[in-house]
């Protein structure tokens, strides 16, 4: 896992033809706004979580973000456990200044 600021987040993203955003938040949380293109994967469902996982093509880097950088850290760590390339970023959406679609 390497943690990102939104500008390392956004360089890598746009540079990066295997990016996958992730949002791990919850669906209450993700009905606020989401990043452009981004998955909702709820990790409070810590079953379906880790069962949504098993499905990802490891090939891809996946991009993690959530509200203020906890949970998605923690998806990171589970993920790279599994063998997947994991980005957090630094600050969730709290800090983010950058697009947000209604989902």
């Amino acid at each position: 896992m390497e943690n990102l600021n939104q500008v390392q987040w956004l360089e890598k993203i746009q540079n990066d033809s295997e990016a996958v955003i992730l949002d791990v938040r919850s669906p209450q949380e993700c009905a606020e706004g989401m990043q452009a293109n981004a998955i909702q994967m709820n990790i409070m469902n810590t079953a379906q979580f880790i069962a949504d996982i098993n499905t990802l093509d490891k090939s891809k880097n996946y991009y993690v973000y959530c509200r203020s950088g906890g949970r998605s850290g923690q998806a990171c760590m589970l993920m790279g456990a599994k063998g997947y390339i994991t980005f957090n970023l630094n600050g969730g959406m709290l800090s983010w200044t950058g697009e947000v679609v209604m989902p």
